[in-house]
């Protein structure tokens, strides 16, 4: 029989999205320590590949997020405003039309040389940047470009540890 100590950890779902640059220098920084989401999946930690946004325009990191946390704008902002003081307000502006919004705890981030978005299009036959999150398990030909983006090893990386209470 099964206890919960034997029970088998389920594995993180790979998940690309779209990040802003000046967001993931915030990450490098150490001021950025969640993505804040109005969508996301729930009850389970994800691997998430990030294209960055123009000016950059490159599939370059994976980013190890934790279960994300579901709660209310009020909260989501709370946690926000708690790892950088002044965010708070922005992110409950995002998430108040909502009932509930995701915090998603940032727990390693790995860089890599990246695919430029020509690369993508030309691997792909066309390429648009994501918009909210796209399941790799549900877009097959995503798994090889996610392959191929980690094949070299990382130029560098950095963990993050968890805040209290967040």
């Amino acid at each position: 029989m099964d206890t919960l100590f034997d029970a088998p950890e389920t594995p993180p779902e790979p998940v690309l999205m779209s990040l802003n640059p000046e967001y993931y220098e915030l990450i490098w920084a150490g001021e950025k320590r969640h993505e804040f989401r109005r969508r996301y999946l729930a009850g389970r930690p994800t691997t998430w590949y990030v294209y960055l946004t123009a000016p950059v325009s490159r599939l370059t990191a994976v980013i190890d997020l934790d279960t994300a946390v579901l709660d209310t704008p009020r909260r989501i902002a709370d946690i926000a405003e708690q790892v950088r003081p002044g965010n708070g307000a922005s992110v409950l502006a995002y998430l108040e039309d909502l009932e509930q919004g995701f915090a998603l705890p940032i727990q390693r981030v790995r860089e890599f040389e990246g695919l430029a978005a020509a690369e993508l299009s030309e691997m792909l036959g066309s390429f648009h940047p994501p918009q909210g999150y796209t399941l790799v398990s549900r877009h097959p030909r995503w798994r090889p470009i996610c392959d191929r983006l980690t094949a070299a090893g990382p130029t560098r990386q950095l963990s993050l540890a968890r805040v209290p209470g967040a």
